[in-house]
């Protein structure tokens, strides 16, 4: 009779487990389309914050391409190519930042065809609260400071915060997010000046990619 029991409690956890599963499943699917465009649409916002209309007459989500480089990512990662009457005029870049001090941060970065900085924003991080995150525009506006910068060379002194000998601010108690955030964005300047011919040849295709 125990044995019936408990076979029969086990039977309906079991179904209890399975539905619950379902649900989920069920949720993540119709969520995910919903997520994807608000995920997108919060992306272009960004993206004509950094390179507004008057550089640009295309669709830059439309515009996109994946581009492969380890300077950038460990991945192929979109690149949104602004042009002004079929010239590209700009470009901005998803970048990863792998060694923030709690992982990775991944970064846009927009980049005028004269190599010149248009702006950076924060796309995803998991900085501690109060300290690393004033990487985030709404929290401070120390990710304004690569605006209209450039990168001389491999060996440009500027490009590292204070504490090492560059120009930027380093964030009190935390000084390991600004430094791997400027080395990004460093980086990607670099690549970008080196590779930007090619990659504007490159056809579109992100397809759902971003």
């Amino acid at each position: 009779m125990i044995a019936k029991s408990m076979q029969r409690n086990g039977l309906i956890l079991a179904a209890f487990a399975i539905v619950a599963t379902l649900l989920v499943m069920l949720t993540a699917r119709l969520t995910a389309e919903p997520i994807a465009r608000e995920e997108q649409r919060e992306l272009l916002q960004v993206l004509n914050q950094l390179l507004p209309a008057e550089i640009h007459d295309n669709d830059l989500y439309a515009s996109c391409r994946l581009i492969e480089h380890d300077a950038l990512a460990n991945e192929p990662t979109p690149m949104y190519l602004a042009t002004l009457a079929g010239e590209p005029t700009a470009a901005g870049i998803e970048v990863v930042a792998p060694n923030g001090y709690s992982g990775a941060i991944r970064l846009l970065v927009a980049i005028r065809w004269d190599d010149s900085v248009a702006g950076v924003r924060t796309l995803k991080h998991q900085e501690t609260p109060g300290l690393g995150d004033k990487i985030e525009r709404r929290k401070s506006n120390w990710i304004t400071s690569f605006n209209d910068m450039t990168v001389k060379g491999s060996d440009d002194s500027r490009w590292a915060v204070k504490r090492d000998g560059g120009v930027f601010d380093q964030f009190t108690g935390a000084t390991i997010t600004p430094r791997a955030v400027v080395q990004a964005v460093a980086r990607a300047v670099r690549t970008f000046k080196a590779n930007k011919e090619q990659w504007a040849q490159q056809p579109t295709n992100c397809g759902g990619a971003a």
